[in-house]
């Protein structure tokens, strides 16, 4: 490592400073340097010293084909020599088209309108608006309430962020609280000494009918639901959950919404999990980050035929849907999501998945003889691995911390992780190979156990 290295990796750092990151304590800014990746390739990724790691959160959950792939680099170069923008208001381009078309094609059910945004939280705060968009022009303007769970994540939008439900995340902002209703969280780990898994799937699914019937089905417009509550740490509801909840909406007339911001594009091992892996053919469907594998920032809302159709036949008089975004559908960002497909085709790369996933699985849940892990939790390729120093005596601030010591050590040893609470949180591109895989459960074993050591006695 050169001095020339390490002043290259300061001065970034020092202009960092300059970089208001997402979820960055104010008061901290540039304290604590972050370390700067310089390169991808495959599942890895190099920092700025020249040190690789296995990238596991795959960005942020998004890089689901990988770093490094030209075909993605060479269809967003081509798009914009020939065309770098177009306004989607008043005319369209072939990228657009195309790819609405195609998604429409793999989309579940009846999703066959494809409305663009520019991530996950604007497609969110979308299905948000088109609910109310919705009963308005049914002319049942009092049909606005929307429910969702504690533990889940739909995004930053002043909406969206209302219906997440990662509590600590809400200090100190400002949440539409005449709007949203949180539920008790879906997390089979939390339900009552002796209950069961399937009394504890009940439960969930009364708590929505419930608060359906306590606000009133007339004011309930719509449930935004996960199949997997990903930010949250991967936490996994009951099996049936997903479904019955969907019946439960469909009884009452709520729309149901499949946030598949995560779970789309192969994480489960198919490109949209609603219908596939959890038998849901939702009202509406959100996704992002696997859509362009995040090499282009672009998202997506899936609109039924049928709720098109029940607006139709309200009246004659227009209906704008007067939401949107200046780079709807923008040609660069659907040239990469038309090669991205190409490369999740080509690749078979849902057959990879579908047959690598099993084996991921199996490894992780060895690391259950360790005596810090208290759950492994796996769907597909992303998992959670919570952790609690002293099941006796819990102290979530102590696990956390332990948690940080963990990605710390892991990092050094060429394993990037994500700490979601006291969870070590993975969800690696789908490229991965069982030898990767056996390189990443290695040195995440090695991070806990030697994090275990220095923690053990004293710390807890």
């Amino acid at each position: 490592m050169t001095n020339e290295t390490q002043e290259t990796t300061r001065d970034v750092q020092d202009m960092d400073k300059h970089f208001l990151h997402p979820w960055e304590d104010v008061t901290a800014i540039g304290a604590a340097p972050r370390t700067v990746i310089s390169h991808g390739n495959g599942i890895y990724i190099t920092d700025s010293d020249g040190n690789r790691m296995i990238d596991g959160p795959a960005g942020m959950w998004c890089v689901n084909v990988g770093y490094g792939r030209e075909e993605i680099v060479e269809a967003v170069a081509a798009q914009m020599r020939d065309l770098p923008y177009f306004s989607p208001w008043s005319v369209t381009a072939s990228p657009a088209a195309i790819l609405a078309e195609r998604l429409a094609e793999i989309a579940p059910g009846d999703l066959n309108n494809v409305f663009f945004t520019t991530g996950g939280s604007t497609a969110v705060d979308s299905a948000l608006r088109f609910a109310f968009f919705y009963n308005n022009c049914l002319g049942r303007p009092e049909k606005k309430q929307i429910i969702a769970r504690v533990g889940g994540y739909h995004g930053s939008t002043y909406l969206s962020a209302s219906c997440s439900g990662k509590v600590l995340e809400k200090a100190n902002m400002d949440m539409a609280e005449n709007l949203v209703h949180l539920l008790p969280k879906p997390d089979p780990a939390e339900r009552s000494e002796g209950m069961s898994i399937e009394d504890f799937c009940t439960e969930k699914v009364a708590d929505l009918e419930n608060k359906i019937l306590e606000l009133g089905p007339d004011k309930v417009a719509a449930f935004i639901a996960e199949p997997i509550l990903a930010s949250g740490g991967v936490i996994i509801p009951p099996e049936g959950y997903f479904k019955r909840c969907h019946e439960i909406c469909q009884k009452y007339d709520v729309l149901f919404i499949s946030d598949e911001v995560v779970t789309a594009f192969g994480r489960l091992g198919h490109y949209f999990s609603s219908k596939e892996v959890f038998g849901v053919e939702p009202d509406m469907l959100t996704t992002a980050k696997g859509l362009t594998s995040g090499y282009m920032p672009m998202g997506a809302l899936f609109i039924s035929d049928r709720l098109i159709s029940d607006i139709k036949a309200s009246g004659n008089s227009s209906k704008g849907f007067f939401n949107g975004f200046t780079y709807s559908g923008h040609p660069v960002a659907a040239a990469a999501a038309l090669a991205n497909l190409d490369i999740f085709e080509n690749d078979k790369l849902l057959e990879h998945v579908q047959k690598t996933a099993p084996y991921f699985e199996k490894r992780l849940r060895e690391l259950s003889d360790i005596p810090v892990v208290s759950e492994v939790r796996v769907k597909g390729l992303m998992a959670g691995v919570q952790c609690c120093l002293d099941p006796d005596h819990p102290d979530e601030d102590r696990d956390v911390k332990f948690l940080l010591e963990v990605d710390r050590i892991c990092q050094e040893n060429g394993l990037l992780l994500r700490p979601v609470y006291s969870a070590a949180v993975m969800s690696p591109p789908l490229t991965i190979t069982e030898a990767q895989i056996d390189d990443l459960v290695g040195i995440l074993r090695n991070g806990l156990e030697t994090a275990m050591e220095r923690w053990r006695p004293s710390s807890i």
